[in-house]
Order: C-alpha cells, then structure tokens, then sequence
C-alpha cells in the first residue's frame, strides 16, 4: 500500500481530536511490533528510525540508511496506515539520501546547530522535499534531557510562527517542558505556552518526549495543537527487560538457536518484539487514534501525488 503523508495523517489529528504516535525503532524486531501494533488497532500511525543515532561519534562507523529504509518496503504491502519517518538528523546528505530511499517524512534536528545555521538547513530540506511529497517536521526551543546534559530554551510564540513562516515547515516540534530521554517520572509540561504557540502558528504541534509526558493529559494538548507525540525511550525500556528476563535462561553449552533467531517462546527476540508491540498499544490507546485508520478511509479521503509516496 501506498505510505500516508505525515501531513495527511496531522491534519486527520487535528479533525479527529487526537494524536498520532511516533513510536521509534531501531532494529527489525521494534519496527515489526510498531506495525503490527498499529494493525492491531485499526489505528495510523508514524513509523522510523532516528538519523542522529545512525551517525552518533560513539559508532565505530556511521549505520548505512539503506539498511533502514529497505524495512519500510514491509508497509508497502501491509494494512497499516503509516508516515515513514526519518527522525532528529542535521545530516543533508543522509536526509537527502533517506528520501530517494522511501522516507516520506523527515525531522530537522536543531539540538547543535546556531539558529540561522538552522533555519537555513530547513529551508534547503523543505525545497529538496515538497517536489518529492516528503513532509518536514523541524524544531523551535530545544528540550532538556534526563541526565541534564542539555538546557531547556522554551519555544517562543513569536519565535515559532517566525520560523515556520520562514521554512514553510508541515510540523513544529516545541519545547514546553517536555524532556528528552526521561527514564524515570513525569515531566510537567506548561500548558499556556503550548497554547500560545497553537495561537500563532498555522501547522500541527509534535512534542517529543513522550515517554515522560502525563498521557492522561493528552485532550490538554491535543486542543491547544498537538497532532503528534514521539515515544522511543519506554520502548527500549521495555525491550530490554522483556530480553534480560529470556535470556537469564540461557547457559553454555546449551544450543543458542532457540534463544535467538528460532522463533519460539524462549527466543529473545520474539520477547522483545511482543513487549515492544504491547507497549504500543498502550500508547496508542492513551493518545486516542486506535480505530481512526478505516474511519479516515471512510471519510473517502484520497491521496494526491503530492500527499503520498510509494515505497
């Protein structure tokens, strides 16, 4: 089947009144359980993989993107209704390279870059990208994170409709005291600068951080602009336990076959993949677009070139 755009996708957000999951994958196991969590619940969805990680300076050697996008051929035939999303990359060559590849929706980090430098990447993103129906997603403020290595800058209202008048971006991801890669709590988010932001810009609001973002709050977010929340750290979270726990049972000079790659209840990896897929269904249930897939074909909406891409 044809990928959705992520625009496509916000806007049915918006109308619907709810928010549309970007769960993060980072293996062929965490990107299988997205799918077919988002089968399972009738529900669209954003799947991907995050381009600063790929290229991070504590890889021997940067990860290949082709590897990656070769895995959103699976969507292409399934029943899931899906944006391909390459997630938090500064790198043009490998967005560049991402999109002739089959990603139909990119985000521009902002995390090391100077705000004119920024800005000016945008722009370059958005012009290679709206020819090729690619949605972008860009970012005004900047997000702590959970080990306070980095300090928040709040998304400014005047700043952000700025910025997205200037880029003519389809996303706008905001710092309103949401915190990137919170292991532990929950995050306070202020809910009058989301509104103000919502007040001046004319695209759909994405927070990252979802993991440590009260989900019982979601209407809160969802009525002053939010379309999207990104989940990646609960997922790995619950991946590694389900994995610890199987492979506890594992000793030499067992055979390793049942415990990794034979499918069966001890494998490793079929635990991860079902504790990753449970956790998606969770989040997708809390933020509310489960059951939303077929109702928005059946509102007979259609995609134009521009709207869709075919991967």
């Amino acid at each position: 089947m044809a990928l959705v755009s992520m625009k496509q996708l916000l806007a049915e957000a918006r109308a619907g009144g709810y928010a549309v999951c970007y769960c993060e994958s980072w293996n062929l196991e965490s990107f299988v359980a997205v799918a077919e969590a988002a089968e399972e619940l009738d529900a669209p969805i954003v799947t991907g993989f995050n381009g600063g990680f790929l290229t991070q300076p504590e890889r021997s050697k940067p990860e290949d993107v082709a590897y990656y996008a070769g895995m959103g051929l699976a969507l292409r035939d399934s029943g899931v209704r899906a944006a391909f999303l390459l997630n938090e990359t500064d790198d043009f060559a490998q967005i560049e390279r991402a999109i002739g590849m089959g990603f139909n929706a990119v985000m521009v980090e902002n995390e090391r870059l100077e705000a004119s430098h920024y800005c000016s990447l945008v722009k370059k993103v958005v012009a290679l990208a709206r020819p090729a129906g690619v949605a972008v997603e860009a970012a005004v403020g900047r997000l702590a994170d959970g080990a306070g290595h980095v300090s928040p800058e709040i998304t400014g209202p005047s700043q952000a409709q700025r910025f997205v008048e200037q880029t003519g971006i389809d996303a706008l991801s905001v710092a309103v005291g949401n915190v990137h890669i919170l292991t532990e709590g929950k995050a306070s988010l202020d809910l009058e600068a989301l509104e103000k932001i919502s007040d001046r810009v004319n695209v759909p609001l994405v927070l990252h951080g979802g993991t440590g973002i009260p989900l019982g709050r979601v209407q809160d977010y969802v009525q002053r602009g939010v379309a999207k929340i990104n989940f990646g750290t609960a997922l790995k979270q619950v991946y590694l336990e389900a994995v610890r726990q199987k492979l506890a049972a594992y000793q030499r000079p067992m055979s390793p076959h049942p415990f990794i790659g034979g499918g069966g209840q001890e494998d490793v990896l079929v635990a991860g993949r079902e504790a990753v897929k449970q956790k998606v269904k969770e989040l997708v249930t809390l933020c509310g677009p489960a059951g939303k897939a077929s109702q928005a074909d059946g509102r007979g909406s259609t995609l134009t070139k521009a709207d869709s891409r075919t991967v």
